[in-house]
């Protein structure tokens, strides 16, 4: 932060600023009534001196060591989470409709006819929804996350 509480701050210092909120708020040393207030605070604040305000009572808030680069490690790691979620749900689906096909042909082949073959209802709908979330991603979460100012 600058050295001067007068000097008049950016709208990259206010959102440096907002995260910083986010994350006291995240471990929860902030209430939502709080956080709300101080990100009121926060975007009517002009000067250094109001932002140091609105974050004096939090430990080691110093904005120089949060910066856009630590912002970004923290939604790669979101992201690879994310890949890593989708992955185990295709793993799930796989399985589940694996052992319902041998299910499906066990009774198949110990049966007079043919039997309907059922299991496609199980993975079917399954199935499209786990393409259309691996295709679109999480662009609903992210607006999500816009909207609350996160």
């Amino acid at each position: 932060m600058a050295s001067s509480p007068e000097m008049r701050a950016s709208d990259s210092d206010r959102d440096r600023i907002a995260g910083v909120l986010r994350e006291h708020y995240a471990q929860g040393r902030l209430t939502v009534e709080e956080f709300d207030e101080r990100l009121e605070q926060l975007y009517a604040s002009k000067t250094y001196g109001e932002l140091q305000v609105i974050t004096r009572d939090l430990p080691d808030v110093d904005m120089r060591s949060y910066s856009a680069e630590q912002q970004n490690k923290k939604a790669e790691k979101q992201k690879a989470k994310q890949k890593k979620d989708l992955r185990g749900a295709w793993a799930a689906w796989l399985a589940a409709s694996g052992i319902n096909w041998v299910i499906w042909f066990i009774v198949s082949v110990t049966s007079d006819g043919g039997v309907y073959p059922w299991p496609l209802w199980v993975m079917g709908p399954w199935g499209v929804i786990l393409l259309v979330h691996t295709i679109v991603g999480d662009n609903g979460g992210d607006a999500k996350k816009k909207e609350l100012g996160k």
